[in-house]
């Protein structure tokens, strides 16, 4: 520890009431600290060595207090190096006894030595051991904290070193304190290697404080974007509609690409693209490419801008050749399909219309989602030409010769041809006898035998079929077309062995609520209504039951034979009382005949005559009641 000691000789010398070592940082304190001696007596000199006036003794008083530095803990002061030991180094601050900063708070320095002015900030006047200890590197933070808070209030930029990696960011020294970078506040763009920032001396704003902890956030995010905002607000101050600017794709969506026009970014829209149809931008564009686009348009308040690509580039429209006319015959790509037609690119954005109706000669209807397939190429012939409204209808039947032109030389009425099932509806059978040219079977006209609820009872799609032309119709190019027809109609020679009131073997093959189809020989079917399918023990015929059958109404004409199973058995019954009645009335005349006879040969009654007579009526009566 080290003392000044001074001579205090009042004759001598003057004192100025410097000490060694000035206290820089913390005035003196306003009230007077009591110590020991304040009650002592200075005017007495009991030894008769000196006498000192009122006036020397308080000159005196005020140069001793000084000699002494009032020091509380946590206060910054200005200490000179007096010497360096091999771990600390010692400061002294005018206190009382010197004070000891570990060397390792110098470590940021090229060296400290003797002599050298230092600010340090007071941690304990006096610790366990009695020595004063003191701290470089918390009155550096301390400084620096106060720099961080002015710096935060002017939003000055300030520079910093990025020292480690932490988690979600960076640590980063500002004025020697140690400050958070979070990822999201480094780059405008995503970061995702910390390890490249470690080392780098940046430019930062300090964002956010919490004086509580002591603890702040730094972005050099905030940088870029307010330099962004500069540029975008002079690029849009110079912004003209039309106007040609170079820019960089930084990103691609599946409705455009976003381009870096040099810090304010612009929309170009997929359809802006390209003339032709792109089913998404990375077609055309790719990311970091650099290229030049014109300014569709843009607004000043939502600083959005709209760009152009294919605007660069005349209308193909505009530039279509001379020898493209009606009739010519083009090639074209399959670039989009709606139900009425589809559209082909005969060159990128120039389109035309194929509608269903130009699709095949035939005039059955046919599914443009069927027909054509994305993609795909096709021939086709310009029927219509419309450079002004940029419309072109196209025509793929117009490539070859139309069929219903010779129809009647090729396909005849009561010709017969065999077909492909090209469809099936509830009401017929759709054939098609060679390209563009079909027709139809009803329902009515597969067969003469049998009666189809659906005529995929009978036929399917995809299938073969003999069919004979019935009729020509070329204003409506339709053809009517029979397949029972190829066979005479067996109706005809059926009507006698179906005669009402036959009786057959019948097998029912289907019931519902009103009654069951009936399968006869010779591949007939009748109808036996529910009524006529009872039983004489009082239960129905049922399904896959074979039994006798009567038939009660054979139409022709209609090709219907009605049934009846409950028929037969009735009309047993109704015979057998017939038959129970012509007896009782013959036995009836034979009894009259007896009782005349009786009569005429007998004049007078007798008891016994009367008894006979008794009888024979009695017997009469009878008879008449089984008649009832």
């Amino acid at each position: 520890m080290k003392f000044f000691i001074k001579n205090l000789n009042a004759d001598a010398q003057e004192f100025d009431g410097a000490t060694a070592v000035e206290a820089t940082a913390i005035p003196k304190a306003p009230e007077q600290i009591v110590t020991a001696h304040d009650d002592f007596d200075w005017s007495v000199d009991k030894r008769n060595v000196s006498h000192y006036a009122e006036s020397e003794r308080l000159k005196y008083d005020k140069v001793y207090d000084n000699t002494f530095v009032q020091i509380a803990d946590g206060q910054i002061m200005n200490g000179l190096v007096v010497a360096l030991t091999k771990t600390d180094v010692v400061v002294n601050i005018g206190f009382k006894s010197d004070g000891l900063v570990s060397l390792n708070e110098f470590r940021d320095t090229n060296g400290v030595k003797t002599g050298d002015t230092v600010e340090v900030m007071v941690v304990e006047k006096e610790d366990r051991d009695g020595n004063l200890h003191l701290s470089r590197k918390s009155a550096r933070i301390y400084r620096a904290w106060e720099r961080i808070m002015e710096v935060h209030k002017t939003g000055e930029v300030v520079t910093g070193l990025v020292t480690s990696k932490t988690k979600g960011g960076l640590i980063v020294d500002v004025f020697g304190m140690e400050t958070f970078l979070p990822g999201s506040q480094i780059d405008v763009k995503p970061v995702t290697d910390y390890d490249q920032f470690v080392g780098k001396t940046m430019e930062f704003k300090v964002v956010k404080i919490n004086e509580t902890i002591k603890n702040a956030v730094v972005s050099h995010k905030a940088l870029i974007e307010s330099d962004i905002e500069a540029q975008r607000a002079e690029i849009m101050s110079k912004l003209e509609k039309g106007q040609v600017l170079e820019g960089v794709v930084k990103n691609i969506t599946d409705f455009g690409a976003f381009m870096d026009l040099g810090g304010l970014d612009g929309l170009l829209y997929i359809t802006d693209i390209s003339w032709g149809r792109i089913s998404h931008p990375s077609e055309v564009v790719k990311l970091d490419q650099k290229i030049q686009v014109v300014v569709l348009d843009f607004d000043d308040d939502k600083k959005r801008i709209s760009l152009g690509l294919k605007q660069l580039t005349p209308h193909p429209w505009d530039v279509l050749p001379v020898d493209l006319s009606e009739g010519s015959v083009v090639k074209g790509k399959v670039v989009n399909i709606e139900d009425y037609g589809a559209f082909l690119e005969i060159q990128p954005g120039v389109e035309g219309l194929v509608h269903v109706s130009e699709i095949t000669w035939a005039n059955t209807p046919i599914n443009a989602k069927e027909f054509f397939k994305l993609g795909d190429e096709h021939e086709a012939k310009v029927v219509t030409l419309d450079k002004d409204a940029r419309k072109m209808s196209l025509s793929i039947k117009q490539m070859s010769q139309d069929p219903w032109s010779v129809i009647d030389n090729k396909f005849p009425a009561n010709s017969k041809h065999k077909g492909f099932v090209k469809n099936i509806t509830p009401y017929g059978v759709f054939i098609e006898l060679e390209s563009g040219i079909g027709g139809m079977i009803h329902i009515s006209d597969l067969s003469w035998m049998k009666r189809f609820n659906h005529p995929s009872e009978y036929v399917k799609v995809g299938e073969h079929i003999d069919i004979i032309i019935l009729n020509i119709d070329k204003e409506n190019r339709k053809l009517q077309l029979g397949h029972k027809q190829l066979e005479e109609d067996p109706w005809n020679a059926l009507e006698e062995t179906f005669a009402i009131g036959s009786i057959h073997d019948g097998t029912i093959v289907r019931k519902d609520d009103k009654g069951a189809i009936v399968q006869l020989p010779h591949s007939l079917e009748g109808f036996a209504p529910n009524r006529h399918l009872a039983k004489e023990d009082g239960k129905q015929v049922q399904a896959e039951e074979t039994a006798k059958f009567m038939v009660i109404e054979f139409d022709r004409n209609e090709k219907r034979i009605v049934l009846s199973h409950a028929r037969i058995w009735e009309q047993a019954v109704v015979e057998e009382k017939e038959v129970a009645k012509k007896e009782a009335k013959v036995e009836t005349e034979k009894t009259k005949k007896a009782v005349k006879t009786i009569q005429s040969k007998v004049e007078k009654s007798t008891l016994g005559d009367l008894g006979a007579l008794a009888e024979i009526k009695a017997k009469m009566d009878d008879d008449n009641a089984n008649k009832g």
